[in-house]
């Protein structure tokens, strides 16, 4: 068996000790095709006899990215690799697994077929919140799945407006406000009744979050738009997210601009890939026929 990836990286899930047989089933399947790199999440001790490393030193070094676990372990290993050109498999310990697309009972075989070249590629994109203090950038940070504006340690709405390249869309009063790539549309946003968007393409949905408005819907725009979210009322706190990792908090005198990255996420496939074979098992659709 022939393989181009000399280093293969494996971010592995935080409670690993649950899943700990698969985990050195992957182990000892890679170990004698390539290097191997592994960072533990939240984990002390390693689970096999290879050390954890930084996240940073392993995406430096590695041809290929695997994660072990849910979609939340697959997020964090993508941020690292925002910045490199290696492409990232997700193997599925979690529960419901719409990035993470290798199952269990899978693995072995999908592994074996990914060293011998026999994978789909697929490119996703990222996007960038950048936060603004009195219209001086403060900090930035990257998502791929979204970034949401919610309140901040209280059952209040708040109140915000939403701008798409420099035009109005909304005034609303809601809990918050989500923006999502097609890849996050199956995340948060979809329990806000946001909109599925096939992940081929290139637009962002904002998706209120519990809005007074009754009739206030999602809506979809280009993923080239510069989106602009701040607090108008003085009194409001915000909670920014990214990926549901927490950033700062905002108020009236905040605002985020959201744009698409111009560094897309390579994802690796199984060759029988299809997404809405995803959405059927997933959201079981389908299961009366």
């Amino acid at each position: 068996m022939q393989t181009t990836f000399k280093t293969i990286g494996l971010v592995v899930r935080k409670d690993v000790q649950s899943h700990l047989e698969t985990i050195q089933q992957v182990t000892s399947i890679l170990e004698d095709q390539a290097d191997i790199l592994i960072h533990y999440l939240d984990l002390d001790l390693p689970v096999s006899n290879l050390p954890g490393v930084p996240i940073n030193d392993l995406v430096d070094s590695a041809d290929l990215v695997i994660s072990l676990g849910g979609d939340g372990t697959l997020l964090t290993a993508a941020r690292a690799l925002v910045d490199r050109n290696i492409p990232l498999l997700g193997i599925n310990l979690g529960r419901l697994g719409f990035l993470a697309d290798v199952s269990i009972k899978e693995v072995e075989q999908h592994l074996k077929d990914v060293l011998e070249g026999k994978y789909r590629v697929e490119k996703r994109f990222f996007i960038e919140g950048e936060f603004f203090h009195q219209d001086k950038l403060v900090s930035s940070s990257i998502a791929l799945n979204d970034i949401i504006v919610h309140s901040h340690e209280s059952l209040s709405m708040i109140e915000y407006e939403v701008y798409s390249n420099g035009n109005l869309i909304h005034q609303q009063r809601a809990d918050g406000v989500i923006v999502t790539t097609p890849t996050g549309s199956t995340a948060y946003a979809l329990s806000g009744g946001g909109p599925i968007m096939h992940p081929s393409l290139e637009t962002l949905a904002i998706v209120p979050i519990c809005p007074h408005t009754l009739s206030n819907r999602p809506i979809v725009v280009p993923a080239d738009h510069k989106i602009e979210i701040s607090l108008t009322k003085d009194d409001n706190l915000a909670q920014l997210n990214y990926d549901g990792q927490a950033g700062s908090v905002m108020n009236s005198a905040n605002k985020v601009q959201i744009t698409r990255c111009a560094r897309p996420l390579t994802l690796l496939h199984p060759e029988n890939y299809d997404y809405f074979q995803i959405l059927r098992a997933k959201l079981y659709w389908s299961t009366n026929y």
